[in-house]
């Protein structure tokens, strides 16, 4: 279990969009223990749309996949708000559309000093 410090996660509002399969209550936990307050997670599209509309998160760490289909709903509407992202997919096999920025992350989540520094940029 991570318990280091990740200073770029500190007091940053995470929405975390996926259905239950890919991030656990365990990863929650990690990101609450070095700092961040997590929103969610929203189990579909719409819910994290409305999430992101009520909680105005920092970041997103959004599955690539819900319930069988692809999220670019849902990193349209963040990056219209310029909301960064990050993809976590649990199938590396899943293309992602460039177009859409962010960075594909397996599915192995304990390294949080990356996606700290996919969504904020900086030395975590």
């Amino acid at each position: 279990m991570i318990t280091r410090s990740v200073p770029l996660l500190q007091g940053k509002r995470i929405l975390i969009v996926e259905n239950g399969f890919f991030v656990s209550s365990d990863v929650s936990t990690v990101l609450t223990r070095v700092g961040a307050v997590i929103l969610g997670p929203a189990p579909s599209v719409v819910s994290g749309i409305e999430v992101a509309k009520r909680s105005s998160p920092d970041g997103a760490i959004v599955d690539i996949r819900i319930d069988g289909e692809l999220v670019y709903p849902m990193v349209e509407f963040l990056s219209e708000r310029r909301i960064p992202f990050v993809f976590a997919v649990a199938d590396l096999g899943i293309p992602v559309d460039r177009a859409y920025g962010g960075y594909v992350l397996s599915n192995n989540l304990e390294d949080l000093q990356e996606i700290a520094k996919a969504l904020f940029g900086g030395n975590a």
